[in-house]
């Protein structure tokens, strides 16, 4: 953007102009006076070069002397990162039972879709991703890289832990561990699970839920389960589909929600579960001042040289080429 640094010398075009105006018509009047015998076809039109000429530019070597002194500059201008923002960490479940088709294709792929689109709404947050079955794998360490963060979602396969089971104490320490140095201001786990701890070295939920809290980490807890029985695919011809019990421990993820103060949320459907990671998303934005750093380039000496030049040539003119004729 070129904007002036000084506009108000800009004022200063009036009275060069109006002085401008002024010698014109001062000077035709002057040369008329002088000259009523010279011969027409040569002589006139020197002497109208000679009133228009030197003068013309002196004028035009004013105006960009005014248009120096305002000072024209460009201005760039850039937003500032901020240097602290939120750390989250995304804990998926895995497990096979992930594979139940009460969600749209099933309970895994609208996990992913939704965490995919939590993620994208993000600016300024560190994100990281742990996924786990009957064991625990880091996925993606917290970056402010999304599009690493993506494609760990994208890569998240049913029972890819290659352990049978629901860890869900081993998952929350496991984030906890990930998160508990963190200098961000604000540090936030999000738990999506179908099923309840069966397996695993910690099995107090309790104990865990307050680990994290220890370290001032929030857990939002996600379950994702349809009300009682659920389709899951076998993979067998003969019988290509079963069915489920619903086996979501709600009372004990509630648990885990109110000790870190967080949230629990329950859904049943691929509609409710991406309003849960949008409500998530409104309650955990970081509200920062904008600010901005602004560079600026100056452009007074490309219309200082040119005034000085038109000047000289002014002058040289009016000493040479047109030289006043007695």
């Amino acid at each position: 953007m070129l904007s002036f640094r000084n506009p108000y010398f800009l004022f200063l075009l009036i009275p060069v102009l109006l002085a401008a105006l002024s010698v014109f018509f001062t000077k035709k009047r002057t040369f008329s006076a002088r000259v009523p015998n010279m011969v027409p076809a040569v002589k006139s039109v020197r002497v109208r070069l000679f009133e228009t000429v030197p003068p013309l530019l002196k004028v035009l070597a004013l105006v960009l002397v005014c248009f120096a002194l305002a000072r024209p500059q460009k201005v760039d201008r850039q937003e500032i990162p901020p240097t602290e923002g939120i750390d989250i960490m995304l804990v998926l479940d895995t497990s096979y039972s992930m594979a139940a088709l009460d969600f749209s294709p099933n309970r895994m792929e609208a996990a992913k879709t939704a965490a995919a689109d939590f993620v994208m709404k993000r600016k300024n947050d560190r994100i990281g991703l742990t996924v786990f079955g009957g064991a625990v794998l880091l996925s993606c360490p917290l970056t402010l890289d999304y599009n690493s963060v993506l494609s760990g979602i994208n890569s998240a396969r049913l029972n890819m832990t290659l352990a049978d089971g629901t860890a869900v104490g081993d998952a929350i320490v496991t984030g906890v561990n990930h998160l508990k140095n963190s200098k961000a201001k604000s540090k936030v786990m999000v738990l999506l699970t179908d099923g309840r701890s069966n397996v695993g070295m910690v099995t107090d939920m309790t104990l865990a839920a307050k680990t994290a809290k220890s370290f001032d980490i929030k857990i939002y807890t996600i379950g994702t389960a349809g009300k009682g029985k659920a389709k899951i695919p076998t993979g067998n011809a003969l019988m290509p589909v079963a069915f489920i019990e619903e086996d979501l421990d709600e009372p004990t993820l509630r648990l885990i929600a109110s000790i870190t103060g967080g949230e629990f949320y329950r859904a049943k459907n691929t509609e409710e579960l991406n309003g849960i990671y949008s409500r998530i998303d409104s309650l955990e934005k970081t509200r920062f001042e904008v600010k901005t750093s602004s560079s600026y380039t100056d452009y007074y000496n490309y219309l200082l040289i040119p005034a000085l030049f038109l000047f000289l040539l002014a002058v040289l003119s009016e000493r040479t080429l047109f030289r006043s004729i007695p």
